[in-house]
């Protein structure tokens, strides 16, 4: 064999498939218990913000549900359909109990925590247990796992590791010849299935084609078409079919456009080169982590805009002139940032709106750089005295669990969320509206009334602010009025908010002289809304009220009862009004019979029917 060329690097260890053994069930065990106990402050916590719209919804927990999870877009937030079949079966198994879906996706992670760990010990790269281990106890995890909505994350990463395994094994089985084609063929088929679940998870996991390709890459020096690239084919034609659902699902029903998503392509590119840098510090130092960061400003005018993309170049730059010694670190790179580029501003995401950066979306990406940091960290003290060898690891991981451990405390409950956002993000109108909301749910209204007056300071044309605070308002003595007016805000800046219209009117009704703006504002919801029982019967007691116009409030107390015939109160009001139009009074008996059908306690409907007989 001729000799290797002086300025060639070393080949990475060859790949081994050892089963797990019981040495291994040992570790994962460890791993997992380590997982709770940093966890456990946040396992008996409740829902937080928008958990109940992912836990499924009543109307998709039948049989015929679930098939509308997989075939109606539109019925679930996002088309995730087996994310929300895995939330279909598991309300069937526990309902509504926050602290099992809590359980689950702490046990989720350590799942996939224990995947990374097979995969890399598959590869040969040093410092599995101690990547696993990393990736477990990273505070930039608890975003993803103290937060039920984020079981997309902790689920789809489970898939994405089991499709990256076993392709593995399929390219291990494929170079091994013959004998082994049949073995190579299904390890084939069972990848693409695993990325299939994993793409109909989350449609980040998209990226794992490519992942292989980097990993093929830094194992052989090259790539080749025939070997490398025509396998993952398909798997890349599933991937962009995936994601570009996803744009379209995020843009038509979740509401990713306009003018708030409106970035030029240049602020784009300045965008995701800050990003970068943003998650590569929190990565290194995770330090005033927060479940909402500022929103900044891209400024393409501002030169030093361009300082995150430069210095990306650089470093790919470097990494580049690198490779020659080892490809290891390029390839981390790589595979962090394409992890992370469905998320780096390209392509719009609801969350845009109240930042552009979050913990959540560099889940599975960290582990681009946790791996190759911490097999350099092992191959570092590889030379060093026993105590420092395993030492310095564990103090590692000692510390990130304390880290994690404290910052699971922010995910107890709703109101220890927003308080510890506002506390690192000050500007984060979100947090405070929200928690406005959960302090209001808790009858604390003065408390509520200067959270939503502070999220109104930072964000003046919030609809729904100005509807809630009025709410709040509406509980107080003395203002009715400035209640008023916040609900005018509110319609005027979102006509289509229909139920703070709805409060408007009814507020409206009740103050002397302004019983004919009510009436208006009645009937504009219901030019949109006439399928709203409740909304046609206010309008008819407000018509009722209005001379010469009984039969018009009879009109509507009728268009009531045909959208629903159990509104006792509008077969009541009703019957009162027809006692009063000529040649009617003996259609009000049966709706006073109705009345008692459906509410046999409401004593004026009695004593009215006993009068009429």
């Amino acid at each position: 064999m001729p000799p290797r060329p002086a300025n060639s690097h070393p080949t990475p260890p060859a790949p081994r498939d050892a089963p797990a053994g019981p040495s291994w069930w040992l570790g994962w065990l460890g791993l997992a218990t380590l997982c709770v106990l940093a966890y456990l402050p946040a396992l008996h916590g409740g829902f937080l913000w928008d958990d109940n719209g992912h836990v499924t919804a009543p109307e998709l927990r039948s049989l015929s549900g679930l098939g509308r999870i997989w075939f109606e877009l539109g019925a679930t937030q996002q088309y995730y359909p087996v994310l929300h079949s895995a939330f279909w079966l598991e309300h069937r198994l526990w309902g509504e109990s926050a602290a099992a879906y809590h359980w689950l996706n702490v046990l989720l992670h350590a799942c996939a925590a224990g995947l990374l760990v097979r995969v890399l010990q598959r590869l040969a790269i040093p410092g599995a247990w101690l990547a696993g281990l990393v990736f477990a106890l990273h505070p930039v995890g608890v975003e993803t796992v103290a937060w039920i909505s984020e079981q997309k994350n902790t689920l789809a990463a489970g898939f994405y590791l089991l499709a990256m395994l076993t392709y593995l094994r399929f390219d291990q089985a494929r170079e091994a010849g013959a004998g082994k084609s049949s073995s190579a063929g299904w390890a084939y088929v069972l990848a693409t299935a695993f990325f299939l679940l994993a793409v109909l998870t989350k449609s980040v996991t998209a990226t794992l084609p490519a992942a292989l390709l980097v990993i093929a890459w830094w194992q052989r020096g090259r790539l080749s078409w025939r070997r490398d690239i025509t396998p993952l084919l398909p798997w890349f034609a599933l991937g962009v079919a995936a994601g570009l659902t996803t744009v379209w699902v995020e843009r038509k029903f979740i509401g990713a456009e306009g003018a708030a998503y409106d970035l030029h392509w240049m602020q784009r590119v300045l965008l995701a080169g800050r990003a970068l840098w943003f998650y590569l510090g929190k990565l290194l130092w995770p330090a005033d982590l927060s479940f909402v960061y500022p929103r900044w400003t891209i400024n393409a005018a501002d030169a030093w805009a361009y300082a995150g993309v430069l210095a990306t170049l650089a470093a790919l730059a470097g990494l580049w002139r690198l490779r020659h010694r080892t490809r290891a670190p390029l390839a981390g790179a790589l595979l962090f940032a394409g992890t992370l580029f469905p998320a780096l501003g390209f392509f719009n995401v609801y969350p845009f709106i109240y930042s552009y950066v979050a913990d959540h979306f560099q889940y599975l990406a960290c582990l681009g750089l946790i791996v190759p940091l911490s097999a350099g960290l092992v191959r570092v003290l590889a030379s060093s005295p026993a105590w420092v060898r395993r030492g310095l690891p564990a103090a590692l991981v000692a510390l990130l669990g304390a880290l994690t451990w404290h910052q699971a405390h922010d995910y107890r409950d709703n109101v220890a969320l927003y308080r510890a956002t506002l506390a690192r993000n000050p500007a984060a109108w979100m947090a405070a509206y929200n928690l406005g909301m959960e302090l209001a749910a808790r009858n604390q209204t003065d408390a509520a009334i200067a959270s939503y007056r502070a999220a109104l300071a930072l964000r003046p044309d919030y609809a729904e602010a100005h509807a809630n605070l009025a709410m709040s308002l509406l509980t107080q003595p003395d203002k009715k009025d400035e209640a008023i007016t916040h609900l005018e805000t509110a319609v005027r800046l979102k006509p289509e908010l229909w139920q703070a219209e709805c409060n408007l009117a009814n507020t409206l009704f009740t103050v002397p002289g302004r019983e004919a703006e009510a009436i208006v504002h009645y009937k504009t919801v219901l030019s949109r809304r006439p399928e709203l029982a409740e909304v046609q019967l206010n309008l008819g007691i407000a018509l009722q009220g209005q001379p010469g116009r009984a039969a018009e409030a009879a009109a509507r107390f009728e268009s009531a009862l045909r959208t629903n015939p159990n509104l006792w109160q509008a077969h009541f009001t009703l019957a009162h009004t027809l006692l009063n139009l000529p040649g009617r009074r003996a259609e009000a008996i049966p709706h006073l019979e109705a009345v008692l059908r459906l509410n046999p306690a409401f004593t004026p409907a009695r004593q009215l029917l006993d009068q009429l007989r």
